[in-house]
């Protein structure tokens, strides 16, 4: 007698997650209740659920809600020599730099560090000229959705953008990795803090980068600060307490005199902020 054939893991998923979606979500509130039942049930787990809401989450932001702003963008001036350039490049530690005349607003181009390699020796350092190395800035508007500024990413092989605003002023940049890291989360980079340390502080950007999980009494002290700790010992769980839920990557809050802007977080917890002073 023959035996019944089972249903493959496959199918079963199919047919479990069909069930969830059996009444049809009537806005992304209620996908996202259907979504995090589904992972409560064990059908995919809570990484893949950060990653959803993420996507979700880009369709609806726009390049203003993550950019970097003009301020604080990391930029060479096209009259500098390759020795001028070569200090800035070294401490950022980026790879792309927009290029600026007499203001930031004059963005002549972008900068990939790997091209001035060839100009570091003294055989080709009279050859350089900045013109012959440059690459078109990418520009958008500051409405753009990230979605469609992530195709587009894609599309032109682009990695950098220069945000204006509507009357063509630059306002800020932003990379193909903020946007990826609005559905991955994080992307461990030159930033990111060492496993023990809880706070790094730039003084040239002027802000901090904390850990969640930064007790708050070291935050005080760190700062010279005097926030309250009432019934929560990190300052991530402060900040969660004033949102009233678990704010998402790029929304902002002011704490007494501090700006806190998430900057990694999951649909569970907080990972990492960006506080300044007001």
């Amino acid at each position: 007698m023959g035996q019944t054939a089972k249903p493959s893991r496959i199918n079963l998923w199919r047919t479990r997650l069909t069930q969830f979606f059996s009444t049809q979500p009537k806005d992304r509130n209620q996908l996202v209740e259907v979504l995090r039942e589904a992972q409560n049930s064990n059908l995919f787990d809570a990484s893949a659920l950060a990653m959803i809401e993420g996507v979700l989450q880009v369709s609806e932001l726009q390049v203003r809600d993550i950019m970097i702003p003009r301020s604080q963008m990391v930029v060479v001036e096209d009259e500098h020599s390759v020795q001028q350039m070569l200090p800035i490049i070294v401490q950022s530690a980026h790879s792309r730099f927009p290029v600026i005349g007499d203001s930031r607003d004059e963005v002549a181009g972008i900068l990939l560090a790997k091209d001035l390699l060839r100009f570091m020796s003294d055989e080709h350092a009279d050859e350089f000229n900045i013109k012959d190395i440059l690459r078109p800035a990418f520009i958008v508007p500051e409405s753009k959705r990230l979605n469609i500024l992530l195709n587009e990413f894609r599309n032109t092989r682009n990695h950098m953008a220069i945000i204006v605003d509507e009357y063509g002023g630059v306002s800020g940049l932003v990379t193909i990795e903020d946007v990826l890291e609005q559905i991955v989360g994080d992307i461990t980079d030159e930033h990111d803090l060492e496993e023990d340390q809880y706070i790094t502080y730039s003084e040239e950007q002027g802000y901090a980068l904390v850990k969640a999980l930064t007790p708050i009494e070291d935050f005080n002290e760190f700062f010279k600060a005097a926030l309250e700790q009432g019934d929560f010992d990190t300052i991530g769980g402060l900040v969660t307490h004033h949102f009233g839920r678990v704010p998402k990557r790029s929304e902002n809050i002011t704490i007494g005199r501090f700006k806190f802007q998430i900057i990694n977080a999951d649909s569970r917890r907080l990972n990492l902020l960006k506080v300044s002073q007001e």
